[in-house]
């Protein structure tokens, strides 16, 4: 690991500031192989345009413990496979299918929240969402196994030097363990055995796609889908609060917008103010500052250079969303901007692109706007300190600081 890329490690958004101004677009991080880390938009547009015929190696970091077989870096028929499998379960058409499961837990979660309670932002959100995740893949809300998960995934990417100490002298990030994967595997059968319909049952089915799946390559899938749907959800829908609390004028709006419809916020056309806040929150504040490793398969034009085969390019969203161009003002969280205009996908992409774009990212919209419009319908409340509204590194993502806090001042139910 050269200079660079230590850099980013420990110091991902100092790093990432430093070079918002290059004007060539890329930011070298190695040589040997050459690795780039990539936002200038033409690159970008050439990247998704042409992801069939990258590899994707994933992360060093998050392969021991999502595990070698995850879909996240899986490539060839098996991820084509994977992906017409969960596509459609995930995709706009089912979302309403999950709108009953997502607003009980929702008000599950707001009833505890009484006046004078003080909670932390990220590890509510957190709890929301993962909560929805285990409904939506394993039909249960098992409260063992999510304490399980989650204690383990924050013990894993506690903060980027713990992880940066566990790769170079431990072998890597610490695993689940037998316990917890027996328990995953275990919900996921008994899922299986049921009429429920569960994204278990439909990666077990065994008439199905994906033929037979042993236990090694069922537990990758079913860690990936827990912490892809939830983790990233989370940090989305703690941004957009704390963005909406930190502006009164917005906020005021957002508000007026909900009390003119009894929309819970699932269609987005029936609260626009709310959706693109959601989406600006998506661009000041991506969950995800990079939208994964891609590997050039042979010799490449691109960046003004000649790009030799096994270079790596990692696209920077956190970049491409900071470019003053395209988006004026690009440290001013504004909502409006997103109002009445689609952006161009190689300019904003908190849910990456080309053949890796998230296959959850249209619930996941969902799940934020509906956990933001219950919370602001039923509770009033502030930012307990705003100055910890920094983002933290949390593994490969960026989330809010653990110690964002927010206190509740009245309910209206």
């Amino acid at each position: 690991m050269n200079r660079n890329e230590l850099r980013l490690a420990l110091r991902t958004l100092p790093f990432l500031d430093s070079h918002a101004d290059a004007p060539e677009g890329f930011v070298r991080l190695a040589s040997d192989p050459a690795k780039l880390l990539v936002w200038h938009p033409e690159a970008i547009d050439w990247i998704f345009r042409n992801d069939n015929s990258l590899a994707h190696p994933g992360s060093r970091s998050m392969r021991p413990v999502l595990g070698p077989r995850s879909l996240l870096w899986m490539d060839g028929p098996r991820y084509t496979a994977y992906r017409k499998l969960l596509g459609p379960p995930l995709g706009a058409r089912r979302i309403v299918d999950y709108q009953g499961l997502i607003s009980e837990t929702i008000d599950r979660a707001i009833d505890r929240l009484r006046p004078g309670t003080v909670f932390v932002l990220p590890q509510w959100t957190r709890r929301v969402t993962l909560e929805v995740a285990s409904l939506i893949v394993l039909g249960s809300r098992d409260e063992a196994l999510l304490r399980q998960f989650s204690r383990w995934i924050d013990r894993a990417l506690a903060s980027p030097y713990r992880m940066l100490a566990n790769r170079l002298f431990r072998g890597g990030l610490p695993p689940s363990g037998p316990k917890l994967d027996g328990l995953l595997l275990r919900r996921a059968r008994e899922a299986a055995a049921t009429t429920q319909p569960t994204l278990a049952s439909l990666l077990l089915a065994p008439d199905g796609p994906l033929g037979t799946i042993d236990d090694a390559e069922l537990r990758d899938q079913l860690v990936s889908l827990l912490f892809a749907g939830h983790e990233t959800t989370a940090s989305a829908t703690a941004w957009t609060i704390y963005w909406i609390d930190r502006n009164p004028d917005i906020r005021a709006d957002i508000l007026a917008e909900l009390e003119s419809t009894s929309d819970n916020g699932a269609d987005a056309k029936r609260v626009p103010l709310l959706h693109a806040a959601v989406q600006e929150a998506l661009r000041i504040t991506p969950p995800v500052p990079s939208a994964g490793n891609r590997v050039l398969q042979r010799d490449t034009q691109l960046l003004g250079r000649e790009l030799r085969a096994g270079t790596v390019l990692s696209p920077s969203i956190y970049l491409a969303h900071r470019q003053p161009d395209y988006f004026p003002d690009p440290h001013r969280f504004d909502p409006r901007r997103f109002l009445g205009s689609r952006p161009q996908p190689q300019r904003y992409l908190p849910f990456g692109g080309g053949a890796r774009h998230c296959l959850g990212s249209q619930l996941g919209q969902v799940e934020a706007r509906m956990i933001a419009a219950a919370l602001l319908r039923r509770r009033s409340f502030r930012c307990v300190d705003p100055t910890d509204g920094v983002p933290r590194s949390r593994g490969h993502a960026m989330a809010p600081a653990q110690r964002l806090r927010m206190e509740v001042t009245a309910c209206h139910d």
